[in-house]
């Protein structure tokens, strides 16, 4: 599925490469395969090849943003990442990953929805976290 067309990010700040499945309203999971051209490895004044840990947050933003947008009465609308109630990260993630984002969106009332969100490498856990996005009407 190609990603452009459920969300409105685009290159650099759009992370996902590929969505892998989507059940509308009820989550999504999308792939990213990091390598040494992207944009946030190319700073002079960085010391090691560590994806920064925001940016995971952001792959999982995005990742529920298509489970929010793929329902047929919120397409193109505006979703915001309304914030992070809880983030836990277990490893770094280096070029050469290839992670996979999964959200499933717990609960959804009127405009704002919650979800937990995990993105895994090679099968292991690198960051899971709960999420909160809030559609514009």
């Amino acid at each position: 599925m190609e990603v452009t067309s459920l969300i409105p990010q685009r290159y650099p700040v759009q992370l996902l490469d590929r969505i892998v499945s989507v059940e509308p309203g009820v989550g999504a999971t999308a792939e990213k395969l990091v390598t040494i051209n992207e944009w946030f490895f190319q700073s002079p004044t960085l010391t090691g090849r560590t994806m920064m840990r925001p940016l995971l947050l952001e792959i999982l933003a995005q990742t529920g943003v298509v489970a929010l947008l793929s329902i047929p009465e919120h397409h193109r609308q505006n979703v915001f990442f309304g914030g992070i109630r809880q983030a836990d990260f277990k490893a770094d993630v280096h070029p050469g990953d290839r992670l996979e984002s999964t959200v499933t969106l717990t609960k959804f009332r009127r405009q704002i929805g919650t979800g937990h969100g995990m993105i895994t490498c090679a099968g292991h856990e690198v960051v899971s976290a709960d999420l909160t996005f809030v559609i514009q009407t």
